[in-house]
């Protein structure tokens, strides 16, 4: 479980980059001020979870249940969360993604991260060490 959580979080620490990247650099004059703090936020979030993961791997030892739902859970938080503002961010360039879609998929992302910090604290109640 520890290598499957590092490497999950490398790759999404890398797209976190190229995406934090791409936000300053490539959608400044392209989109709406108002698009680009939310994709600010989006990356932030994705930053966030990302570290969050990498501190989860340091009690993969344990291999409780409570570690397996909060890495589901904060890698579709990632998702559903920042991954629906990126796209709702960059949707007057590209066209793409439904706001009547994607608005309840970012809550629900939400809800994913908040239940992986949950699953992460009960996962430091029943350890041991």
């Amino acid at each position: 479980m520890n290598k499957r959580i590092i490497l999950a979080a490398s790759l999404l620490g890398a797209l976190a980059v190229i995406l934090g990247a791409f936000g300053a650099h490539g959608l400044e004059g392209k989109v709406s001020a108002y698009h680009i703090e939310t994709w600010k936020t989006a990356n932030q979030y994705h930053f966030y979870h990302t570290f969050a993961l990498l501190f989860l791997s340091t009690f993969s030892r344990a291999k409780t249940y409570s570690i397996k739902v909060s890495f589901i859970a904060f890698i579709v938080g990632i998702i559903f969360f920042s991954g629906s503002l990126y796209v709702l961010s960059v949707r007057e360039i590209t066209g793409f993604g439904n706001p009547a879609i994607l608005g309840p998929i970012t809550p629900l992302g939400g809800l994913s991260l908040i239940i992986g910090w949950i699953a992460l604290f009960v996962a430091a109640l029943k350890n041991k060490s």
